[in-house]
């Protein structure tokens, strides 16, 4: 009889299982966002520039996602004891104390931002400065210094993207170019609407681990108002890039009915700051947001 059970047992699949753990460890989800901004900075700058190279959006892809992951990984240990105290993020492998070594985290994470930093620079110095920014940002700036200090810290810390953008333009050789330099300050006034309707909706959760995340430290009613003063500024941005001459009006159909959205999901927030469904509402579409305008943005470098 127990051999038979032996038999009928399903079979464990660890490689399965190692995925998932990269995902959650390495915020994955989150890189791919990241890398497709770089794709958007790319696109603006191939629009500038008219020179398509795919070796360098292969090494862009290559170092934009080993770089992001990294810092990921690195912004995970150092904040896995206060991960642990947060619903959100205590079932996350360092918090759930699922790898035995932390420690082997930090080194490969240290190891992906460098190793990714030197390959980019011995094709494209200007695309490793703007990797290495990007990853010194959200590890040094934002994850040491301001997140558990000021309630400014996811301000600051949204450079980090517009970093992700900025690179995408150097991997084209034009870094420098308007277009590039609007969408990351998309990228940037963007942040603080995604991050603080998340913030806002597990409110309780940034007050027990004690981060001063501005949802945690004021009331409902005001987060809603920094926010929809960011969903301002991100729906100026946004507009903005259509009227750049190298992108036309065929880019300001779909982004201002998105923009609409944007706006509308922003109001329900403001209408009930205290109840999670308008904050978890306003998240989700802002992350649908940020990908359509990279879309178009991509599609825009094809139909021009």
């Amino acid at each position: 009889m127990d051999a038979v059970n032996e038999i009928v047992q399903p079979v464990r699949r660890p490689s399965l299982s190692l995925w998932r753990t990269a995902v959650v460890l390495f915020k994955l989800r989150i890189v791919s966002l990241l890398v497709l901004s770089a794709f958007g900075g790319a696109g603006l700058g191939t629009l500038v520039t008219g020179r398509v190279s795919g070796w360098s959006w292969v090494l862009l892809a290559i170092t934009g996602t080993l770089s992001a992951a990294g810092a990921s990984g690195i912004n995970q240990y150092l904040e896995r004891e206060r991960d642990s105290r947060m619903n959100r993020t205590a079932a996350r492998p360092l918090a759930a104390g699922q790898i035995e070594n932390p420690h082997l985290v930090l080194l490969l994470g240290l190891g992906m931002v460098l190793g990714a930093t030197a390959l980019a620079a011995a094709f494209n110095l200007a695309l490793a400065f703007w990797v290495f920014l990007g990853a010194v940002i959200y590890v040094g700036v934002y994850t040491v210094w301001l997140k558990p200090r000021t309630t400014l810290n996811i301000v600051i810390g949204g450079a980090a993207g517009s970093c992700a953008v900025i690179s995408g333009g150097a991997a084209v050789g034009a870094w420098s170019a308007l277009g590039v330099w609007i969408l990351a300050v998309l990228v940037f006034v963007w942040t603080p609407v995604h991050f603080w309707a998340l913030a806002m909706a597990y409110r309780a959760d940034y007050i027990k681990a004690d981060y001063p995340m501005l949802p945690a430290r004021v009331a409902p009613a005001v987060a809603a108002r920094w926010t929809a003063v960011h969903t301002v500024l991100t729906a100026t941005a946004g507009m903005a890039l259509g009227f750049w001459p190298a992108i036309d009006w065929v880019y300001l159909v779909p982004i201002g009915l998105a923009t609409a959205v944007l706006v509308v999901r922003t109001i329900a927030l403001l209408i009930a700051p205290a109840e999670k469904a308008p904050a978890f509402a306003l998240f989700h579409f802002s992350n649908l947001y940020l990908a359509l305008v990279l879309v178009v943005v991509l599609l825009a470098s094809l139909w021009r």
